[in-house]
């Protein structure tokens, strides 16, 4: 099927295939089209229907409450039936063809692991292998599970063989209800990626600042590692917060500590914790690790204060969190727009 589109500034034209969300159709076909979440929550891609038919494949999608005017949908959710013409009102460019390539993939449930009493790690086997930029998440589906949920890739090698992603216990979520089963390993779960802008770019020379909050720490640690991996804090600082309530709630802090041990002269973690003192164990158990108490915005704001010079900020977790670490950035810090990364889904 044929797709007019009509942006404020150009028009595109590429082929959805029967079946395909147009959202990810466009993305195939290189037109950066405005999105979030990907998965039906935000409603970032909204477009209007001018001339033709779709379907919806989840009415019930949480984005919908976005929808005002006539003939409006979620590109991320509908299907074209036959030709058809949309507008979106924002600016629509040509996205960079050399990026990793945007399509569906499947895979094999191979572990479910526990990190804490409400997340867990989900570990898939890929059918083929994936190109990926660190800090991208993948659309995920569930067999059984109406629409998509967006995860971040935990690992950092590519190509990847395997992903691995951070799952909270939501109640009345489907995906976490089916993966919280306990009946999932040896499932096909089907994907649609890789996808997201709040990714690490190989030889940036910049100070990297990353602000997580609870599971929004898997995107991070995809970045932190690949950054590692490419000596980046040889020659430039890291600054990492990690926002959780207790340390009931806190995981990866092996993982993080190693890093840091890598590189104890210019990387720095500090763990925050919204809802309790950090017992004096913790800082014997992870001594290259800081501890604090309070948000995490909070306690990255007083850390950071005076340190905003040549940074590259990246945000991730509970929608509260973010916003509140951008304005942080924007109104103490000072940065740019462009110097702030973050993807909205949750």
């Amino acid at each position: 099927m044929r797709v007019q589109l009509n942006a404020r500034n150009r028009a595109f034209q590429f082929e959805a295939a029967a079946g395909e969300k147009i959202l990810y159709a466009g993305l195939r076909a290189h037109a950066a089209l405005p999105y979030e979440c990907a998965t039906g929550t935000c409603g970032t891609c909204k477009a209007r229907l001018v001339e033709g038919r779709v379907d919806d494949g989840w009415p019930a999608a949480p984005g919908k409450k976005y929808l005002k005017g006539e003939g409006e949908f979620l590109m991320c959710q509908c299907t074209a039936l036959g030709d058809i013409s949309i507008e979106v009102a924002s600016f629509v460019n040509a996205a960079d063809a050399a990026a990793g390539p945007i399509q569906s993939r499947a895979g094999t449930v191979t572990a479910v692991r526990a990190l804490t009493r409400d997340v867990s790690t989900l570990e898939i086997a890929l059918d083929a292998p994936c190109e990926f930029d660190a800090g991208q998440f993948m659309a995920v589906h569930a067999p059984g599970v109406p629409g998509l949920r967006g995860y971040s890739i935990v690992n950092s090698e590519r190509p990847a063989r395997r992903l691995e992603f951070v799952v909270k216990k939501k109640t009345g979520g489907g995906f976490s209800e089916w993966l919280f089963a306990g009946k999932t390993v040896g499932s096909t779960i089907e994907m649609v990626g890789p996808l997201g802008k709040a990714t690490y770019e190989s030889g940036l020379a910049k100070n990297l600042l990353c602000i997580a909050g609870g599971s929004g720490i898997a995107g991070m640690m995809s970045i932190l590692s690949r950054a590692c991996g490419e000596r980046h804090f040889e020659r430039n600082d890291g600054h990492v917060f990690f926002g959780v309530r207790t340390m009931q709630d806190t995981f990866y802090l092996d993982e993080l500590s190693a890093m840091c041990a890598r590189f104890p002269q210019r990387l720095a973690v500090t763990v925050a914790l919204s809802d309790e003192q950090a017992p004096a164990p913790a800082a014997e158990k992870f001594p290259l690790l800081r501890f604090a108490s309070g948000f995490v915005h909070d306690v990255a704001r007083r850390a950071m204060s005076g340190k905003y010079e040549n940074v590259r900020a990246y945000v991730a977790g509970p929608p509260p969190a973010v916003e509140a670490a951008i304005r942080v950035l924007l109104i103490e810090g000072k940065l740019k727009t462009d110097s702030i990364r973050y993807d909205k889904f949750s």
